[in-house]
């Protein structure tokens, strides 16, 4: 096997749960071949390299094996290698995050009837 679509590894790597969720990205936008859009039926080989956005998430990663059946996660690993300056930006994004959580004030109860209209009189659009 020298090749494989694209949706069938994106699968099989467990970047999506099912081919049609992959499929739906590469068409949307979401993954990239070498910093250019592409379609779900395209063909990858070893050594390319793909950036996949999933959510507020961006992997870079480089395809080393190809496979179209789904394994399991530590199977799935091996079919790719992320780069280490995508590594550092996930990590330094979730530290940002945690620090961000922790700064946010939590209420010490939830709002009652009279502040809830209160909240919801405040956030309504004007007409």
């Amino acid at each position: 096997m020298e090749t494989l679509r694209l949706d069938k590894w994106l699968f099989a790597a467990r970047f999506y749960k099912s081919r049609s969720l992959a499929s739906g990205a590469v068409s949307g936008g979401k993954v990239h071949l070498a910093g250019k859009r592409t379609k779900p039926s395209h063909r990858v080989s070893p050594g390319d390299i793909l950036e996949i956005r999933r959510g507020q998430e961006k992997y870079t990663v480089i395809v080393r094996q190809l496979s179209d059946k789904r394994g399991p996660a530590s199977a799935a690993r091996q079919l790719y290698e992320e780069t280490a300056t995508s590594l550092a930006e996930r990590e330094s994004k979730r530290r940002e995050e945690r620090t961000l959580t922790r700064c946010a004030p939590h209420p010490v109860r939830r709002p009652n009837k009279q502040e809830r209209r209160q909240i919801i009189h405040f956030t309504r659009k004007r007409d």
